[in-house]
């Protein structure tokens, strides 16, 4: 059997995911990797058996013969990376946020259209048992009429975690709580309720020294006439405490809590479904908050680099979430409300 050959950028925290997921996935395996600094491209080549590293991912992608590419560096220059990989004629794998804005997503995806290649988002958060459980239950008008929905990221980021990498925090390579900690979040939202008509926001940075916001509280007015808030810090003592989505409708109330949407807190619908059982069993312990979800989102790209299946998320699809909190942040900068599209 041909594996395929999938090749990586940026050896930083997030890779580890990738490495671990495909190492189970008999079909695929990392031939090659590529980060700017030489110790965390060897160490990474070491550790997960890859035969080939480089500090220059250009050099990498003219030498190595890949299928896929995965973009693990900072989310600035995500699009960047990303068209060059599709000129080599390479499918795109994009961690979340695809870009820090929707002139850098729209590159991205047009430069994928015109080389012909397929371009992945990373949302591994949809293909946690517990939000699949949920969006079966949206999906199947178990709610009846939603009302409400509201989704809190009260998570920790010390000083340290924003001072061990310089991107991090800058309006030019990172954002801040919103478009990097929270992004799931607001995807999430667009996943579960649909197109997002206007938005109103607060952010602030209260405590890190970063140029970009640490804390804010978005309103998300929906097309459907849902109303739903978003509330997100990195300031909670002294841990990661909870990654949580509501959604409260005519005929069922449900609360997605722990640390990462990991535990059905509440589940309560007016008529019984052979979810209910299910949902008894859905909680899972992760071992952080990125879940266990770049395994099967891994599963997904390789079925579909084979032809055996659709991809879960696409450009387009990963375009929704950068263009909402591009919007959030423009409301709060200027004490508006911002209607979408922008």
């Amino acid at each position: 059997m041909k594996k395929l050959r999938l090749g990586l950028i940026g050896c930083g925290r997030i890779s580890k995911n990738h490495f671990e997921a495909v190492s189970q996935i008999p079909e695929a395996e990392f031939t090659a990797c590529a980060d700017i600094s030489e110790d965390k491209a060897r160490e990474a080549a070491q550790t997960y058996g890859i035969k080939s590293w480089y500090t220059d991912y250009l050099e990498m992608l003219d030498k190595e013969e890949l299928d896929a590419v995965s973009i693990c560096s900072p989310s600035g220059i995500h699009p960047q990376i990303g068209i060059d990989v599709a000129k080599h004629k390479l499918n795109v794998i994009t961690e979340k946020p695809m870009g820090i804005n929707i002139e850098g997503a729209d590159k991205l995806i047009k430069a994928c259209d015109a080389n012909h290649v397929k371009l992945f988002v990373v949302k591994q958060n949809r293909l946690n048992s517990t939000m699949q459980l949920l969006k079966q239950a949206v999906d199947k008008n178990r709610f009846g009429r939603i009302f409400v929905a509201q989704s809190n990221v009260f998570w920790q980021r010390p000083q340290e975690y924003y001072d061990a990498a310089k991107w991090r925090g800058t309006w030019e390579f990172d954002g801040g709580a919103f478009m990097n900690q929270a992004s799931h979040y607001v995807d999430a939202m667009y996943w579960l309720l649909g197109n997002v008509d206007s938005v109103m926001a607060y952010t602030a940075t209260m405590a890190r020294r970063i140029e970009a916001e640490d804390t804010g509280c978005a309103i998300l007015h929906f097309r459907s006439g849902i109303i739903a808030t978003l509330n997100v810090t990195m300031l909670t003592y002294p841990k990661n405490f909870e990654g949580s989505i509501t959604i409260i409708g005519e005929k069922g109330t449900v609360k997605l809590g722990g640390v990462a949407v990991n535990k059905i807190e509440k589940w309560e619908f007016e008529e019984y479904d052979d979810d209910d059982r299910i949902a008894l069993d859905a909680n899972y312990q992760p071992p952080n908050v990125y879940g266990f979800g770049h395994n099967p989102y891994y599963r997904n790209v390789v079925d579909v680099l084979l032809n055996k299946s659709k991809p879960f998320t696409d450009g387009r699809d990963g375009r929704k979430s950068v263009e909402i909190i591009q919007a959030i942040y423009q409301s709060a900068k200027t004490g508006k409300r911002v209607s979408l599209p922008l």
